[in-house]
């Protein structure tokens, strides 16, 4: 319970202004620090980094420097340790002396006052809370973790900050992290770890606070080799992208699966079946045999003049010298430049053979010779990604030698371009196909790796694209999250062992969240009646709050399903927090125009990453209700949230399974209240 006790508030409330003090302070020394560097080079980078970390001790006056304290009791006597006290907040802030004010969350120290537990109380006496209000402290709860006499009790202020309204972007969890999170938060940077999250556990929020502790903990490392987050859509990147910066990470990279292979005109769509075929990672054994298909038989003699003389490398020896480049298991491009090295070194010893003594530069010289060129040409050609997809689409002859054995005829078929494109750039490039031209360019050049990567969603990825993403850090690690329950595509994943092998993971920690801390009782408990007709596998999700949240169904006649909508809008506008009115994509227009025309003021969410605003933006950029297609409602929550008609989102989708789960993850977006307005029948899941 929060302490009565004035004089204890108004001291925390005293090392908050020094705190803050001590913070300005350290801004102030980076901002007058000079950028003198060795050389103009060096003085921008010197600059750059003082810039951005001068953005990193900005102090936001709406919330405070720091949310917990932990008092280690300090009872050993034999090694010294004496008491002490810190205050735990998102940034490390110290004094003049270099002494600490406030410990940064990431530190090692800090781990006590999310696991700390008066079965294991890790050497802490007591964990303060504090509660918050426009950057000011407000009360503060104790916790004695070695007082055997103080019963349990539970925390009002972590239940408030959990259940605070939701308003704008997603936030940071660094008040509210529990040990389970916690423990996937500081798993160790060479470690993948897959969270398999019911929707509300916080997977989302876990995989970004992860990325943050190892950029704090293995800085040198991961600043080279970069980090990034990959999620299923803009509209979730807007939602997210404000938690790293908040956290002093603003070097993170965040893109989409499509952006991430973006390397063709996507003008063209095809059924989810054909998508589904060109997600196969049988696949992947097609454009390999494309790659490697290329390769001609050299059926005669290298000759290469030097000098008087034509030196001849016969065609029998430059083939073993090419099946041994083809077998080294380098890619195409790799082994293409090491060949004219490789006919070279067999002039060389010709020339050493009659009596010469050339050297490197000679090797060099005849491997840069037009002769030597040509015949590499020839023999092992230069390849175009985007045109070897183009023309494996394009001739069925082609796919047929290339898919022979993978794929059944019915299948070649499917896959074939009903017109040969002319060129790249008026190819009726699909989404999927994308995916095939950055798999061959993978194969013709080494995709770089990555120190690591987020990866959400990952059950709605393909095979392909999960090895599209797998290859940014094949030499780093993973932070995979999802929810199978949640799988919205044809080709969502069955496993997290078969996601898992595509993404080049194998054998990584599988982590399983089933308690829920954002989605209120009566709303997951109702979703969660869909579970054993789409997942019957899955736990089902417990929600831990305390308010067990709102649930409206309302069945109203088919004519009165707009204005039945509009009014649950407008009443959840009468309470604070953000609103979401999710609706089957077909039914976006029609809903938005009621929406307009009853005065709401609404931000509509598009699909594919596009952003529209029904009417005109709040002067501060925020909206408060939020017209969301059924298909980009996955990863965001609001506060109150309006689904309308389930039926009509089920049947949106290609099969009942499919549907069922897009009807999943619209209905567990709530963090309050959920109101369902239907004239079609309820699903009989979800039926009373």
């Amino acid at each position: 319970m929060p302490d009565a006790d004035p004089s204890p508030l108004a001291a925390e409330r005293g090392y908050l202004e020094r705190a803050r003090v001590q913070l300005a302070r350290m801004r102030e020394r980076t901002l007058s620090l000079e950028a003198q560097g060795g050389d103009r080079v060096s003085s921008e980078f010197l600059a750059a980094t003082l810039y951005h970390r001068a953005a990193s001790l900005a102090d936001d006056p709406a919330s405070t420097l720091f949310f917990g304290r932990i008092d280690t009791d300090g009872s050993d006597p034999a090694t010294g340790e004496v008491p002490e006290r810190w205050y735990i907040g998102r940034r490390h802030v110290a004094d003049e002396a270099g002494d600490p004010v406030v410990i940064d969350w990431r530190a090692q120290v800090s781990t006590a006052f999310y696991r700390a537990s008066r079965t294991e109380p890790m050497g802490v006496r007591l964990r303060r809370r504090f509660g918050v209000d426009h950057g000011q402290i407000t009360a503060y709860e104790d916790e004695h973790l070695t007082d055997a006499t103080e019963s349990e009790q539970h925390s009002r202020i972590l239940a408030g900050e959990i259940e605070r309204p939701r308003v704008g972007p997603m936030r940071d969890i660094v008040a509210t992290i529990q040990p389970e999170q916690d423990a996937i938060v500081r798993a160790d940077v060479s470690t993948t770890v897959c969270v398999q999250g019911a929707p509300g556990t916080g997977k989302t929020a876990v995989g970004l606070h992860r990325a943050a502790w190892l950029l704090y903990a293995f800085r040198d490392r991961l600043a080279r080799s970069g980090v990034l987050v990959v999620g299923p859509n803009r509209a979730f990147l807007e939602h997210v992208g404000s938690v790293l910066p908040a956290l002093g990470e603003i070097e993170v990279a965040h893109t989409t699966a499509e952006l991430l292979v973006a390397s063709v005109p996507v003008r063209a769509s095809e059924s989810a079946s054909v998508a589904t075929l060109k997600g196969d990672a049988r696949m992947a054994v097609v454009l390999s045999r494309a790659v490697w298909s290329s390769l001609r038989d050299p059926s005669e003699a290298l000759v290469v003049p030097r000098g008087t003389r034509r030196w001849r490398v016969p065609a029998y020896e430059v083939r073993e010298l090419v099946e041994e480049l083809r077998t080294r298991g380098v890619r195409y491009g790799a082994a293409r430049a090491m060949l004219p090295q490789r006919l070279a070194h067999a002039v060389l010893l010709q020339l050493e053979a009659a009596g010469d003594s050339p050297d490197d530069r000679v090797q060099d010289s005849v491997a840069r010779s037009r002769p030597v060129k040509a015949y590499v040409d020839a023999v092992w050609p230069a390849l175009d990604a985007t045109r070897l997809v183009m023309n494996l689409l394009s001739d069925p002859e082609l796919l047929r030698r290339c898919a022979d054995g993978v794929l059944s005829e019915q299948e070649q078929a499917a896959l074939s371009w009903a017109t040969p494109a002319r060129g790249p750039r008026t190819a009726p490039w699909t989404a999927a196909d994308a995916v095939l031209v950055d798999e061959v360019e993978d194969l013709l050049t080494r995709t770089p790796s990555l120190g690591h990567v987020v990866l959400d969603e990952a059950q709605d990825l393909s095979p392909m694209q999960l090895r599209a993403v797998g290859r940014r850090c094949s030499t780093g690690s993973m932070t995979v999250l999802g929810d199978i329950a949640q799988g919205t595509t044809p080709w969502s994943t069955r496993s997290w062992e078969e996601s898992l092998t595509h993404l080049g993971q194998e054998g990584a920690h599988v982590e399983e969240l089933t308690r829920g801390f954002r989605v209120p009782s009566a709303v997951i408990d109702f979703a969660a009646n869909l579970l054993p007709h789409m997942a019957p596998g899955l736990a089902p999700p417990e929600s831990v709050r305390e308010d067990p949240g709102l649930l409206e169904l309302h069945a109203v006649p088919a004519d009165d399903v707009l204005a039945a909508t509009v009014a649950a809008a407008r009443t959840a506008l009468d309470i604070e927090g953000s609103v979401g009115v999710i609706v089957a994509d077909a039914d976006v227009a029609e809903l938005a125009k009621a929406l307009t025309a009853a005065g709401l003021d609404h931000l509509r969410l598009g699909r594919d990453d596009e952003l529209d605003h029904g009417t005109a933006d709040h002067e501060d950029g925020a909206h408060r209700l939020h017209l969301v297609p059924a298909t980009v409602a996955k990863g965001l929550e609001f506060d109150r949230v309006v689904v309308v008609e389930p039926a009509a989102i089920a049947a949106a989708e290609p099969d009942e399974r499919t549907g069922l789960r897009r009807l999943y993850v619209v209905l567990t977006r709530a963090v309050t209240g959920l109101a369902v307005i239907h004239a079609q029948p309820l699903p009989e899941a979800l039926r009373p």
